[in-house]
């Protein structure tokens, strides 16, 4: 069995690694780590954990990882470079969910996350981790960078449609619509319940911190340098993004090339569901581990393209252990499709739980 440490555990994405892991057959929790959690049990910060895992939070440090494998980074971006570094100087593997390794430019980097870059030199040691387009690179990288989750939930759809030139690269419309946890746990007046409730706003518009990685991966993973625009908005929910993206077709395209380039870079990705026709629902992949996939082409050749994902998994947990599966040679779903069904015990218990 393979050890695993989680720093940050008892965060949002935290808690949702405690859960898949605690379903995994290959790997194990041997150890969580946290902040102002430290000396606490995890179940008793998180009741929803009691009876699937009972482990103290430690303090993270160089000693406390020796032994493990690999850790999951759950920090926000700005606070995952020590983490990082001890890790890699220990040669334990690691994976980011945060967006401190995902840009290569540290002056990009402070201009869209506002943090000095500590860890440079770690940056051309990093992989991205868009699972489905970078499989090769993250078998053996030692960093994984965890992509963003509105940029999961846009290069997944995308990325067919610029890779086989079918549509005008010039100008795509991108507005995606977000649930709260996307901003963690940390206390803002503009995300409380009285604040979000019965309202849908735009933010951050022209300078949002997944600009810069939308930008770059598109062009590494197709080879073109497309113009967008991105306007993300906040939802009165908890989980869940939605996005739609509109562009030109290029003359001579129709729903068919649309179909078949799906089918050819998706059919046999478990966690991608091309829908065709049919408009995906945010409702249908929370709590999974899925993007769903659809598309309109009106009457006057404009594209529209929908995709759906659980900001918590696909776009964060549940992609982190799906790299780290391809890391260890797992079957890509491994602990992830089972997480909604199969009955579990975690070496520490003796109950077994099922998750909802």
């Amino acid at each position: 069995m393979y050890q695993i440490g989680i720093v940050g555990a008892a965060g949002y994405s935290g808690i949702e690694l405690i859960k898949l892991l605690s379903n995994h057959e290959k790997a194990e929790i041997a150890k969580l780590f946290g902040h102002s959690t430290v000396g606490s049990y995890i179940e008793d910060v998180h009741p929803s954990l009691k009876n699937i895992i009972s482990m103290e939070i430690e303090n993270f440090s160089a000693e406390a990882i020796l032994g493990l494998d690999l850790i999951f980074v759950a920090l926000p971006s700005g606070q995952a470079f020590h983490a990082v570094k001890t890790a890699f100087e220990n040669g334990v593997k690691v994976i980011d969910l945060g967006g401190d390794f995902r840009l290569s430019d540290i002056n990009e980097y402070k201009k869209y996350y506002k943090y000095d870059h500590k860890a440079e030199h770690l940056l051309d040691k990093s992989v991205y981790g868009l699972s489905e387009w970078n499989e090769k690179e993250i078998a053996s990288a030692n960093i994984i960078a965890n992509p963003g989750c509105y940029p999961t939930s846009i290069l997944l759809p995308l990325i067919p449609m610029l890779k086989n030139n079918l549509i005008d690269e010039s100008f795509i419309s991108i507005i995606s619509y977000s649930g709260t946890s996307g901003a963690g746990k940390s206390i803002a007046q503009n995300m409380i319940f009285s604040e979000v409730n019965e309202s849908v706003r735009a933010y951050k518009v022209d300078e949002h911190q997944h600009i810069p990685e939308i930008k770059k991966y598109l062009e590494i993973f197709t080879g073109v340098k497309a113009g967008f625009s991105f306007v993300p908005h906040l939802l009165p929910v908890t989980r869940g993004i939605y996005t739609s993206i509109q562009a030109k077709i290029k003359n001579g395209i129709y729903e068919k090339e649309i179909q078949d380039a799906y089918k050819e870079h998706y059919s046999t990705k478990s966690f991608i569901r091309f829908m065709g026709n049919k408009i995906p629902e945010m409702k249908n992949v929370s709590y999974t581990n899925f993007c769903d996939i659809g598309f309109n082409l009106s009457s006057d050749r404009a594209l529209t393209i929908f995709s759906t994902i659980d900001n918590l998994l696909k776009g964060a947990a549940g992609q982190a252990v799906q790299n780290m599966n391809i890391t260890f040679g797992f079957d890509p779903a491994e602990g992830i499709m089972k997480c909604s069904k199969k009955l579990s015990v975690h070496k520490s218990q003796k109950l077994p739980v099922i998750f909802s």
